[in-house]
């Protein structure tokens, strides 16, 4: 790894830790604000409201992903990024500054709505963008590496904001954090994305991008049309995701209310152990990415899917009755080490099914469309199922969709040794199977 190739990394991880931090600190927080924007009532029927929301955000995943994908492809890498990171700084100043249902009545929720639009499609770019920017910055025998820094950036960007919750939870009242504090964490990541907005404007175009001839003078590049060519490859996209989209918000999102609201740790215990998990998750996916550098991506994808297949409901059971932190600590490493399979290299796996001119809107569109089904629903089915009083039902929901991802786990063809530099794949023919990649320690 050359030293440009670490500072590609750094500028793209550093916008991506911010974009999830926005993005995760809603759900994080919603437990304090929730009650600001509805009726006071039902705790958990305004959870859910709140998290009906959430959704929402998710299902505005697949307009980002292809508008931001589309300027990926026609623009370059650069551009997507620097555009998502604005979105999501524009998104966190509406949350911070919504008005509450007490002083605008349901006003305070279109606001609430809107800033959740806005995420929607920064964050429906951001993955594409930062998945494609990491992968193609990268050396061919080094992008299960390098790409495994976006969940790095993503977990980091969580654990900041699970960190400052615990900060805030021990220094100030419930009263304080259900009224005011919870806009906090919404003020410090506007002023963080601002920062990332000029990191990304000095940022490095990659090589793979820029070295493409087709950059300038293809009119179907970004396209529709042109990802229709590659229909195969996105619908696979789609089913691959299905299973780690799901598993993966249930262990970092929904698992500091599960182990709060059912079982039964308080909120600060709860959260310092999805704090400790997530760290010690994040550690690890370089490792992993490494790991798949050598022995291939597919390897790492079936043992996911396995363990989340058979894992899930005994992983989930024993959680409800774990009462206290080591237990609970022990359980959530245990299934976030199932999810480090996916997780670690999801993002190159998909970059490696497309060619340079449909990379970025190659990943996003599909990639955000599985996640506005299974991701964004995730807390709301959840939630749903215990409300119904079948929370188990959930467990075995999770368990069913990394089933169905194992399936395509099984029969897709490896990725690792494919040539990021071809341009037209398609007149390579479908069935001609990966590229030999070209060998390079210095870059790509």
């Amino acid at each position: 790894m050359g030293r440009e190739q670490w500072k590609k990394i750094w500028v793209g991880s550093a916008g991506n830790m911010v974009e999830w931090f926005d993005w995760f600190v809603y759900a994080s927080f919603a437990v304090y604000f929730a009650d600001s924007f509805f009726p006071k009532g039902n705790d958990t029927a305004n959870l859910m409201n709140t998290m009906g929301i959430f959704a929402v955000g998710f299902f505005m995943r697949p307009v980002g992903g292809w508008l931001l994908g589309r300027v990926g492809d026609r623009k370059g890498r650069k551009a997507a990024l620097t555009l998502t990171v604005t979105l999501m700084s524009a998104s966190a100043i509406l949350i911070a500054v919504a008005p509450t249902y007490a002083v605008a009545g349901y006003g305070g929720v279109a606001v609430l709505l809107i800033a959740r639009m806005l995420q929607g499609l920064s964050v429906g770019g951001e993955y594409a963008a930062s998945a494609t920017y990491l992968t193609e910055a990268s050396a061919p025998d080094r992008r299960g590496f390098a790409s495994s820094f976006q969940y790095v950036s993503m977990t980091a960007g969580q654990l900041l904001g699970l960190g400052l919750q615990i900060v805030l939870q021990r220094t100030m009242s419930e009263d304080a954090l259900h009224s005011w504090a919870w806009r906090i964490p919404f003020i410090i990541g506007a002023l963080g994305a601002a920062i990332v907005f000029y990191l990304r404007r000095n940022m490095l175009e990659t090589e793979v991008y820029a070295q493409d001839d087709s950059a300038h003078n293809d009119p179907a590049r970004g396209t529709i049309k042109a990802l229709w060519a590659h229909r195969r490859e996105a619908f696979l996209v789609i089913a691959l995701t299905m299973g780690g989209t799901v598993a993966y918000y249930t262990y970092t999102t929904y698992l500091t209310k599960y182990l709060s609201g059912t079982a039964g740790l308080d909120k600060p215990t709860a959260s310092l152990v999805s704090f400790c998990a997530l760290f010690i998750f994040m550690c690890i996916q370089p490792l992993a990415g490494r790991l798949s550098d050598r022995i291939g991506r597919r390897p790492l994808l079936i043992t996911f899917a396995v363990g989340s297949t058979f894992l899930t409901v005994p992983i989930m059971t024993l959680l409800k009755h774990a009462g206290s932190f080591w237990p609970a600590l022990g359980l959530s490493l245990l299934a976030l080490l199932v999810v480090t399979g996916y997780t670690s290299i999801n993002a190159c796996v998909k970059a490696e099914l497309f060619p340079t001119g449909i990379r970025a809107l190659g990943v996003a569109l599909p990639y955000a469309i599985a996640n506005a089904l299974f991701g964004g629903t995730a807390e709301y089915v959840a939630l749903w199922f215990k409300k119904g009083g079948i929370e188990s039902g959930y467990y075995w929901y999770v368990a069913g969709c990394a089933a169905v991802s194992l399936i395509v786990y099984v029969t897709m063809r490896e990725t690792r040794t494919i040539d990021l530099n071809r341009v037209q794949r398609a007149e390579q023919g479908a069935e001609s199977g990966p590229q030999p990649a070209k060998s390079s320690p210095s870059g790509v």
